[in-house]
Order: C-alpha cells, then structure tokens, then sequence
C-alpha cells in the first residue's frame, strides 16, 4: 500500500509507525474481505488544531476540532484521504493511557473503516458494530506492535463523535 503524507503542521508524523501500521491493517482488512480489490494508495494529512476545526464546520457543521475526517478516493486505486490533527491525537491519547502511537494506530483504523462505509453516527447499531471491529483490529494491531497493555473498552470511558 502506497502511503502518502503530508505535513501541514508542526506535529512529528512517525513516517515508519505509519507505514507498518498501514500495511498490517491493509492485510487485515483483506484477510476480512472488507477492502476492495485494486485499492492502492491513501493519503494522510495532517493539520493543525484550527485546520481541522475548519474543515469540520465546512464539511460536517461541527464548529470544534477533530482527530481525524475521511475523504473519498477520488480515482481509481485510490482508497481516500484522512485528514488528521496530531494535537488532538495527543490529547486524547494522555485522556485515553495511550501512547501517542497507539492513539494514531487506532485513529486509522477508524478512518479506514469511514473510508469502506462504516458510520458510527448513523444509529447505535452501526456504532457498536464499528466500534467493536475497530477494537478487534487495534488489539490485533497493537499486539504486534506494541509492548504496552491494550485498555479495556477503549471507547467507556467517553462517548465521541467521530469524523
């Protein structure tokens, strides 16, 4: 899988973490038939605080920072584009007892998910399904490349909306 990263913020972006990781849930999600054949490529972008804040009022009218936004590939091969505010990753990964690792890894997978058509703010059913997919992947993920313990329920300790 081609990644491609652009920085449009000071935030470190560890380039190696992501490429492994991209590749591990690429094969993951073959190896569970949910990415389709000939995807080839995603883009990650990361901004700043105010960026992403913007972007979320332009394209979901929420005037508040995000972590991440999902954006359809636009040809073919081209799995998409997550748009993603590493200080809002750093926060949440202290709320969370993460590493910052860690809080990106998982972040990606929820994006991933976004860009194969899951949605979390369509009903409690398709959060729970995406939700529980997105912590079976994270701990396979994560299990691999990391010594840290995965939290329990990640998600218990607060309930929110993603992009």
């Amino acid at each position: 899988m081609q990644v491609n990263t652009v920085k449009l913020c000071p935030w470190r972006i560890p380039r190696q973490f992501v490429q492994i990781w991209i590749e591990d849930l690429t094969r993951e999600l073959k190896r569970r038939k949910l990415l389709p054949v000939g995807i080839k490529e995603i883009t990650l972008v990361f901004v700043s605080r105010e960026k992403i804040q913007e972007l979320n009022q332009q394209f979901r009218g929420k005037n508040k920072p995000t972590d991440i936004l999902s954006f359809e590939g636009a040809e073919v091969g081209e799995w998409g584009e997550l748009v993603l505010c590493g200080e809002v990753l750093d926060e949440q990964a202290i709320d969370h007892s993460l590493s910052k690792n860690q809080e990106l890894g998982y972040m990606l997978i929820h994006g991933a998910l976004h860009l194969l058509g899951y949605d979390h703010e369509k009903s409690t059913l398709e959060a729970q399904e995406m939700f529980a997919l997105q912590d079976e992947i994270f701990a396979k993920l994560d299990k691999k490349h990391s010594s840290l313990p995965i939290p329990p329920t990640r998600r218990a300790k607060k309930s929110r909306g993603r992009g």
